[in-house]
């Protein structure tokens, strides 16, 4: 094709530039080696040594997946800050992903739980300078053009996610039905997929990325290196103090990075309030942001224990047999990312259609109260499954099914919120504080999952749900107050008659 002048047209995906086809299927083969290992590494851990797996016990096994997953969401603040200052996003992505593939093909070493740990800690340090760093390349692409094009763009790149969270189809066979360890060695083969591409495409990215934004000084170069050294140092001897008290184990240092996921954005908010930077108006918005911030994380807390809890139960009480033949217990992590392409586009139009007229505390209100209910059904699954017996897969495509409306409710509505609360000094860095949100409730919720043994499945399920539900309520209750801490009161819309 031609354009109207003799010039070949350009190449496009989707009516977009072709540097979002780069970024999309990065982000795609990055979130496979991600989803991938998600919907296993718990059934890895917890299977006896016979298997191939740790034989670690169920609490210290959804503790390490909670704050594991705690982590990848805690490192995109440094991860930003990095790409901004020292290497520029389109490096920290080539630099992220090469780590990532190290991290997975670590853990598809046959050798022993010293491999795991390192292929999880490099996983992390990876997908912080990826994760965050990518979406900002995609809002690069379209500087100075329309915000309609900028979404759709968005919109696209977020089927990426979706399409590549489909991959307990493959790891979670390889891992379960064959080897574990080839299960780990599919991740690695999906973000080395990544990489080829992205190296390949580097050409269509329009100079996107190339240089850091606000590069480091040589004067901040060396305050850097000292600070780095200092933290280097007290992580140190913070670990030789563990390890002469006998602390030094996988607890140990579960409950510690989960102290650390509570204290950071506790810290961060206090910072905020307490800047010049801050006026007095942004300060009042951000008291509202403080809560909506601790409704993700009670969100997230329940939310993400799908790849624990749930998980578990269904290798152990849930009829995984179709037709005859034996479904692997990690497919059943598919159901949610199927369930968010079937709902996405509803509800992107829900919201249109409804307006100021659902606030953003009412949506979050409404999440929480499906999260807390999905795990009121997970209770009554439990007692079905009581005895030993097996129960439907349709209990938990009805958990996942109200799990998904809740997200729908506050995770795009969360990132949309967060720009628009953040104060000016901070825009940048508050998208880092709303993954935050994400680690606290991960790295609690991977706490919380040790009451299940000695609670019981009904009683734990119930509990959890009844408290979460219960913080849904709350929030529907102080809606007003919120909304008028944020300014939103006064331009509100009366409901239709």
């Amino acid at each position: 094709m031609a354009t109207s002048s003799g010039a070949p047209a350009a190449r496009t995906f989707f009516g977009h530039p072709w540097g979002l086809a780069t970024l999309f299927f990065t982000e795609m083969w990055e979130r496979f080696s991600f989803y991938g290992l998600r919907a296993i590494l718990v059934l890895f851990l917890i299977a006896p040594p016979a298997d191939s797996g740790l034989g670690m016990a169920e609490g210290t096994a959804k503790a390490l997946l909670g704050v594991y997953m705690a982590m990848v969401y805690f490192v995109a603040l440094p991860g930003g800050w990095i790409a901004d200052r020292v290497l520029g996003a389109r490096r920290a992505v080539l630099a992220g992903g090469v780590v990532i593939m190290l991290g997975h093909l670590s853990m598809a070493i046959p050798g022993g739980a010293g491999f795991v740990y390192l292929g999880l800690l490099l996983i992390i340090v990876g997908t912080g300078l990826l994760k965050p760093n990518i979406s900002t390349m995609v809002g690069k692409l379209y500087q100075g053009q329309p915000d309609a094009r900028r979404d759709s763009a968005f919109s696209i790149f977020y089927m990426g996610i979706n399409i590549g969270s489909l991959a307990p189809f493959v790891v979670g066979y390889l891992g379960e039905e064959i080897n574990w360890h080839l299960g780990f060695g599919a991740a690695a083969v999906g973000m080395a997929l990544g990489l080829v591409q992205y190296l390949l495409g580097a050409r269509h990215l329009a100079g996107v990325g190339d240089r850091p934004g606000d590069p480091l000084t040589p004067a901040e170069r060396g305050r850097v290196l000292r600070i780095a050294g200092t933290v280097a140092a007290v992580a140190a001897a913070v670990l030789l103090i563990f390890a002469a008290l006998g602390r030094l184990t996988v607890d140990g240092v579960t409950v510690a990075l989960t102290v650390l996921a509570i204290v950071v954005p506790a810290a961060y908010f206090a910072f905020m309030f307490r800047s010049p930077e801050v006026s007095a108006e942004e300060r009042v918005r951000l008291r509202a942001y403080v809560w909506l911030f601790l409704a993700a994380a009670l969100f997230w807390m329940i939310f993400d224990q799908a790849a624990g809890p749930l998980n578990i139960f269904a290798q152990r009480s849930v009829d995984l047999n179709v037709f005859g033949w034996q479904m692997p217990a990690s497919w059943t992590q598919n159901i949610n990312p199927i369930l968010i392409i079937c709902f996405a586009a509803v509800f992107a139009w829900l919201w249109v259609r409804l307006g100021d007229r659902v606030s953003t505390p009412q949506k979050f209100a409404f999440a929480l109260v499906m999260c807390g209910l999905s795990f009121v059904v997970m209770s009554v699954a439990s007692n079905a499954a009581a005895g030993g017996a097996r129960v439907s897969l349709l209990w938990l495509i009805a958990v996942y099914l109200l799990q998904t409306l809740g997200e729908l409710s506050l995770s795009p509505v969360g990132l949309s919120v967060t720009t628009r609360l953040a104060p000016r000094a901070y825009a940048s860095q508050m998208m880092g504080v709303w993954f935050l949100a994400t680690a606290a409730g991960d790295a609690v919720g991977g706490q919380v999952a040790r009451l299940q043994e000695p609670w019981g499945d009904v009683r734990y399920f119930l509990l959890l749900g009844a408290c979460t539900m219960a913080g849904g309520v709350v929030m529907f209750l102080f809606t007003r107050s919120l909304r008028r801490l944020m300014g939103e009161e006064r331009r509100a819309v009366p409901s239709a008659v």
